[in-house]
């Protein structure tokens, strides 16, 4: 029984993932947050420091990236999924594989793990988006 459950669900995602890619690709937003070139140089600079792990076809992670588009932000993706070098990172250094996770390099060196889709397009929007008022 387990077996026939297994083989449905990843028949079922089988199905499910191209629908999902396609849907990202049509829904994700062509234009970006509009900055001057030495603001997006300054943000390219600060999205180094940042590294998305994620699956591809995760309905969360997918909700991250087109964030990600709308904000015109140059993030890492890591595949957790299919590299196991970036697994056992997130792993290591999170504690769980689960994604998405936004893995925040601070500038003494200290990594902070940021899980939760909505979480972290809360923490994109009140770092990046120029229409939000800014935090302290």
């Amino acid at each position: 029984m387990r077996l026939l459950i297994r083989y449905f669900f990843r028949g079922v995602r089988l199905v499910l993932t191209p629908v999902m890619l396609t849907a990202e690709k049509l829904s994700t937003p062509t234009r970006s947050v509009e900055r001057s070139a030495e603001q997006q140089a300054l943000v390219d600079e600060q999205c180094r420091s940042l590294a998305l792990y994620q699956f591809r076809a995760c309905p969360f992670c997918i909700k991250v990236r087109k964030e990600l588009a709308r904000l015109g932000l140059d993030i890492e993706l890591r595949d957790a999924r299919h590299d196991a070098e970036h697994r056992e990172a997130l792993e290591a250094g999170g504690g769980r594989v689960k994604v998405p996770c936004l893995r925040i390099t601070h500038p003494d060196g200290r990594d902070e793990w940021l899980y939760e889709s909505d979480e972290i397009i809360a923490w994109l929007q009140r770092r990046f988006d120029t229409a939000a008022p800014q935090a302290a």
